[in-house]
């Protein structure tokens, strides 16, 4: 696929694996479009944001993040289909990430575009207007998971002056129920799928078969399960329930934030929830061979579809890593598979085996 260029009109999207990154508009079904946006980062190179067209102007859903590099690929795309920002008139945020609201939240205020986000977002939306640096709540979740030495990490690349918040304006709605927004020609059902993070939102097109399902269904990547400033202790319980949910629904295109667009919800949930169910039960093997906090569990696990070791990953990843594995013994705990000791670093443990 070659990327689009002004003038040029969009076309339809069949980009693969290695091309969903390309810049440009591409045509996902009549009156949709998928506009790929740089992101500042190695892993996650792009985010989509995907155009519909109404009657009264354009709703988005996400909105990147708010780089400059990001604006002018934003901008050019939505030349490439004959606008400009100035035909926005909504945007609906999946969750309050950075790649998904700020250019969301910076843009909205620009234009004057209604910006709506999940109300389960709103802990940690404070949190970040807060004064967090004092009391950083990753740092002290990294110390609970038994990472101390990634938190000192974490700690560092904190700055020493509170950042400026002014591409996180608060939303101008928050969903705090499923909920059915009319669009005019088109009708979007709005549902809470917390996990991911506690707000995030999917929006499906019953009627077009297609679901825009932000980072809660990704078609290449797992999504990242308790990487979440506002304390959870069951993160991933909740993002199961929430697959639950959305694979409960007719099976659909899938439309991700990341990761081409594919034919089948249905398939790639089927997908997550097995990795989930493997990653439970090695977690559950490492613990019965005598890990006990979730940073010794995540050394003995495998990472990323390579396969690699915790020692190979980058600093993000390893606290990615961490939370992940907090979240899977967590679950193990609810479900009375492991015995969780509390204390400023929590261990898990084997159960007692029971008498015969």
């Amino acid at each position: 696929m070659t990327s689009q260029h002004p003038g040029s009109g969009p076309v339809v999207d069949r980009a693969g694996r290695g091309e969903w990154t390309e810049p440009g508009a591409f045509e996902v079904a009549t009156g949709v479009y998928r506009l790929p946006l740089p992101l500042p980062m190695d892993g996650l190179r792009a985010v989509n944001v995907y155009v519909v067209e109404t009657d009264d102007g354009l709703v988005l859903i996400d909105g990147g993040w708010a780089i400059p590099a990001s604006r002018k690929v934003f901008d050019s795309s939505l030349a490439i289909l004959g606008y400009t920002v100035r035909d926005i008139r909504r945007f609906l945020v999946t969750h309050m990430h950075r790649d998904h609201y700020t250019q969301a939240s910076v843009v909205g205020r620009e234009v004057g575009a209604h910006v709506s986000l999940g109300l389960g977002d709103k802990a940690t939306m404070d949190l970040l207007h807060s004064d967090w640096l004092n009391a950083d709540p990753n740092a002290a979740r990294l110390r609970s998971a038994g990472a101390e030495e990634l938190a000192e990490g974490w700690r560092a690349t904190m700055p020493a002056d509170r950042p400026p918040m002014d591409d996180y304006g608060m939303p101008d709605q928050w969903l705090d129920r499923d909920l059915t927004i009319d669009l005019g020609t088109r009708r979007l059902d709005a549902l809470s799928t917390p996990g991911h993070t506690q707000g995030h939102y999917v929006f499906a097109d019953a009627e077009s078969s297609l679901l825009f399902a932000g980072d809660h269904v990704l078609s290449t990547i797992t999504p990242s399960i308790g990487f979440e400033p506002a304390y959870v202790q069951q993160p991933l319980r909740d993002y199961l329930v929430s697959l639950a949910k959305v694979r409960a629904l007719p099976d659909m295109k899938l439309l991700p934030a990341h990761g081409p667009v594919t034919a089948s919800s249905h398939t790639r949930i089927d997908e997550l929830v097995q990795h989930h169910d493997v990653r439970l039960d090695q977690s559950l093997r490492a613990v019965e061979s005598g890990a006990r906090t979730a940073w010794e569990v995540a050394g003995k696990l495998p990472w990323t579809r390579h396969e690699r070791t915790r020692e190979e990953l980058g600093p993000f990843d390893a606290v990615l890593a961490a939370f992940e594995t907090l979240a899977h013994l967590e679950l193990l705990a609810l479900q009375d598979k492991v015995r969780r000791v509390d204390g400023e670093t929590v261990g898990f443990e084997p159960l007692p085996e029971t008498p015969a």
